[in-house]
């Protein structure tokens, strides 16, 4: 057998693959992509011949099974030479290619692909029909002598039902976002507790604490930091089974289990993980079937010393609709709280995704956003994504001018979101009274004052009614509020330093 030992006629050939990955990619999307095309490597040519390596055997098995026909396929359309693609597991060696095809065959080491049809371009044939060409089955193998060799390594009946399993789980288990890492992940205070536990439970061979309960509001972080400790786990040891789905999903596979009265399997099939991790637990409450069988699984698999992670938008005590039993093992290991970003990891967060962007943001334009965009991370970025492609298509600079004329919707949607108990609060702490003060009965001026301020706010910056106003403090008359506002101009009229309080609170509760 004669190797490509030229140099330069390897290179071409990793070219000619970089091409067949390139059309895969776009052909299956970026989630498989990144899951089973990208960590395959070309080892080497010889004959027409080529070698690609995949770092797991589970891995091996995936890609032949639902890939190699395509990338023999493509890769003949790149080079007829190509004749046979062999799909190798890095670090072990293949058997001779001589070998007897056995009866029942089991999962390989080394799997040779049949010989590339003839109908194939001629060397002439433009590049351009491989874009334009349709998704193609490979043709059935021919039960004949000529047929190639599938290369049996050291794998038993056992090894071959396990393969299997994985593979089902790994179907089930939803596509992780290379986005979601933790170098991507900005760190701050009100973050700091979660991500340092997800980054233990994703270095730590050994379970640290079980369950990690991660928690907090929408579009905080905790779908970032469940992606990352897979990919984290991933890359140190691609051989451990990571699961990652929704509770959604969990429960949508149950309901067909028991539907296909397949339950063993199911049950199975999930206590083969080495880490499971269900986004949005919230989701299965009320469910009972759904919540007993989650229970079990917890059990088993914790009873196996095997890492459980959850996330959901309360914590596990109040989670309405839930058993007690399952509210009680999901805070039996540690529970993070993921708490609202405050303006410093908003603008960090900003920072970062302009950098990721290449796109050159001002400073002021970046505060305007953390200040204004207060509800949660998805949306800031999204408001950041739309300012700079603007300036791309429109090829306008990014200004703060054009920052508000972009967003005007999605402004006025957060000053909309200012409610009459924010202010309330808002209030209180700056006068230093209670909360409850706002609808007490008490008119002592430490009191009045600061009751009257907050109902001219609530006048001003919210689009609820006088009577509606009055409601919200204490069951007041919509004449008193009147008096109220009419005060608070009054005595900001001739009073310089209440003006100055004034406008103070009125900045805050827009920013």
């Amino acid at each position: 057998m004669t190797s490509v030992s030229d140099p330069a006629d390897f290179a071409e050939y990793e070219a000619q693959w970089a091409r067949v990955r390139d059309s895969l990619r776009t052909e299956f999307g970026d989630a498989a992509f990144y899951s089973w095309l990208k960590p395959l490597a070309l080892a080497s040519v010889a004959d027409g011949r080529v070698t690609i390596q995949v770092p797991t055997r589970f891995m091996r098995d995936w890609v032949v099974s639902h890939y190699a026909d395509r990338i023999r396929v493509l890769w003949s359309w790149e080079n007829p030479a190509v004749r046979r693609v062999d799909i190798a597991v890095a670090g072990v060696k293949p058997a001779a290619a001589e070998a007897p095809a056995q009866p029942a065959p089991r999962p390989a080491e080394v799997v040779d692909l049949p010989p590339v049809p003839m109908a194939v371009p001629t060397p002439m044939a433009s590049r351009s029909a491989v874009a334009a060409a349709p998704v193609r089955a490979a043709a059935p193998r021919a039960a004949t002598a000529a047929a190639p060799a599938i290369v049996i390594a050291d794998a038993d009946a056992e090894a071959e039902a396990g393969s299997r399993a994985a593979e089902r789980i790994d179907q089930w288990s939803a596509g992780l976002d290379p986005r979601f890492t933790f170098d991507n992940f900005v760190c701050g205070k009100p973050n700091e507790l979660a991500h340092a536990a997800a980054l233990r439970v994703a270095e730590s061979e050994t379970v640290q604490f079980n369950p990690l309960f991660l928690y907090g509001g929408v579009g905080l972080g905790k779908t970032h930091l469940m992606h990352a400790i897979a990919w984290h786990i991933r890359g140190r040891n691609p051989r451990r089974k990571v699961v990652y789905m929704s509770a959604e999903k969990f429960m949508y596979e149950f309901i067909r289990a028991l539907r296909y009265k397949d339950t063993m399997a199911f049950k199975e099939q999930f206590r083969s993980v080495d880490v499971l991790m269900i986004d949005d637990v919230q989701f299965i409450s009320g469910k009972d079937s759904t919540q007993e069988e989650f229970f079990h699984t917890f059990n088993a698999l914790v009873d196996q010393n095997r890492q459980i992670v959850v996330s959901g938008d309360r914590s596990p005590s109040d989670l309405d609709g839930m058993e007690e039993r399952l509210r009680s093992r999901l805070g039996w290991g540690m529970v993070a709280d993921i708490h609202p970003t405050t303006y410093e990891l908003r603008l960090g967060i900003l920072q970062q995704k302009a950098d990721q962007l290449g796109a050159v943001v001002p400073v002021k334009v970046l505060e305007f956003l953390a200040h204004k965009i207060a509800s949660n991370v998805r949306e800031l970025e999204g408001a950041l994504n739309r300012v700079v492609a603007h300036a791309t298509l429109v090829g306008r600079a990014i200004t703060l001018e054009t920052t508000q004329e972009v967003l005007q919707d999605l402004l006025r949607a957060n000053e909309r979101r200012l409610t009459i108990e924010d202010i309330q609060k808002r209030v209180a702490e700056h006068f230093n009274i209670r909360v409850s003060d706002m609808h007490s009965a008490r008119r002592s001026r430490a009191i009045a004052r600061p009751r009257q301020v907050a109902m001219y706010l609530a006048k001003q910056l919210t689009q609820s009614s006088l009577p509606e106003i009055g409601r919200k403090f204490g069951g007041r008359d919509h004449t008193t509020v009147m008096h109220a506002v009419k005060k608070v101009e009054e005595l900001a009229g001739q009073d310089a330093g209440f003006s100055d309080d004034i406008e103070l609170l009125r900045r805050m509760l827009e920013s």
